[in-house]
């Protein structure tokens, strides 16, 4: 039901039939989930409304937000292990829980926190729920679940962000220790974060087996964060350089077996790439439903703009594009949980997201007009928060290569006699 600020500022049949609209449209999300998702959703869209909604605004100004006091109070309502082992805190359900997460963590009135906490949940943790030893779990995954701790993931490097063989941050084994050097790049949550799930090289040898998934406290010695990256959008996360100088951690504090850690940065990235996708439905949604209702009060030559027919049009085409995007995510949802290798799949649906989140908030706020172009309306921030889509977490373009590979068209090289 519309309240009467919001029926006043529509004002127009057109524009309450949008919203109405858009609600039937919904119906995909209400009935693939099950009601104990439904009911996190609604637990996460009460913390949302009322612990982070009213302070994205002062957030996206300062810089950063209270990493350590949203993720406590996230870890206290249960939802930053949904997927992750009981005896560690977790909830242990299947990966549709963080899916349905994500989705919800979207109303978020920003990207940028979204982000930071999906980081916490699907990029920094998966490796280590799966294949860490027991006193790693303890250590870092536990706190992390129950909120504690903030976590933030090192793989990308000044000279390689999507290339992730290409890294070269070192970790010599010296008798039981492990002396890290090197740099990582683009590490959201770096400036709050108390430990960083690592990706260094253990040995020498082909760069996709020389690898490690390391847990290395963020308060060790040797470990300096040179710079905040000042960021086109995103604002509210903090995101830095970081560099390690002879930085000394125990040999166990590898994830797993030693040498493997591209193939778990690999398994990592499916849940990864689906989470991604996940936190971009609503945002996406919020852009096409907002300037369905702006352009059906904004009047011009003595009509609402969502009376022409191109505009009706063209968000109809979008809606229809983000529907689709929808469906893939739920589909490589169930395969995933299933036990299916999803790795094409996930990649098509990043490669998605990431090219719909430059083409709806590109359109939509064309609609906006000059409005648009301000700081004031929601539409500008998504405009710029979502773009990152693209990038981050595998470029579309590495995306592209990963689909090509798998389905086997990409030419081998013939090996010289």
């Amino acid at each position: 039901m519309l309240s009467k600020c919001t029926s006043k500022l529509l004002g127009l049949r057109s524009g309450v039939a949008s919203l109405c609209r858009f609600q039937h449209q919904n119906a995909l999300a209400e009935a693939y989930y099950e009601e104990d998702q439904k009911s996190m959703q609604k637990t996460v869209r009460k913390i949302i409304e009322e612990d982070i909604n009213p302070y994205v605004d002062q957030w996206e100004a300062e810089g950063q937000y209270p990493a350590k006091q949203m993720m406590k109070k996230l870890g206290d309502a249960g939802v930053l292990g949904v997927n992750k082992p009981v005896e560690y805190g977790g909830m242990g359900l299947d990966f549709k829980f963080n899916v349905a997460l994500n989705e919800e963590l979207g109303h978020v009135n920003c990207g940028a926190i979204p982000m930071s906490i999906a980081v916490q949940t699907d990029m920094a943790t998966p490796a280590l729920a799966r294949f860490g030893s027991d006193k790693l779990k303890r250590e870092f995954l536990a706190p992390s679940i129950s909120g504690d701790m903030v976590a933030c993931l090192g793989v990308s490097e000044p000279g390689g962000g999507s290339d992730v063989a290409a890294a070269t941050t070192a970790a010599v084994r010296r008798g039981d220790d492990l002396i890290i050097n090197g740099q990582k790049m683009w590490i959201t949550n770096a400036f709050q974060a108390d430990w960083i799930c690592l990706l260094a090289n253990t040995s020498d040898g082909p760069v996709h087996v020389n690898k490690s998934l390391i847990c290395v406290p963020m308060d060790t010695p040797g470990i300096h964060l040179n710079k905040r990256i000042d960021k086109m959008g995103m604002r509210s996360s903090d995101t830095a350089v970081i560099f390690f100088d002879d930085v000394r951690v125990p040999a166990e504090n590898i994830i797993g077996d030693p040498g493997l850690g591209f193939t778990y940065q690999m398994l990592q990235f499916q849940e990864e790439r689906l989470a991604c996708a996940a936190l971009c439905l609503s945002p996406l949604e919020k852009c096409i439903q907002g300037t369905a209702e702006y352009t059906g009060q904004r009047m011009a030559f003595g009509k609402p703009l969502l009376a022409n027919q191109v505009i009706q049009h063209k968000l109809a085409e979008l809606q229809t594009e983000l529907e689709m995007l929808r469906s893939a995510l739920y589909r490589a949802t169930d395969l995933y949980i299933q036990g299916n290798d999803v790795t094409q799949l996930a990649s098509m649906i990043k490669f998605k997201s990431g090219k719909l989140c430059r083409l709806i908030p590109d359109a939509c706020l064309q609609y906006w007009g000059g409005m648009g172009f301000t700081n004031e309306v929601l539409i500008s921030r998504l405009y710029r928060d979502m773009r990152l889509q693209s990038i981050g977490g595998g470029a579309d373009e590495v995306m592209l290569g990963i689909i090509a590979k798998t389905m086997g068209i990409v030419p081998t090289k013939k090996k010289q006699k």
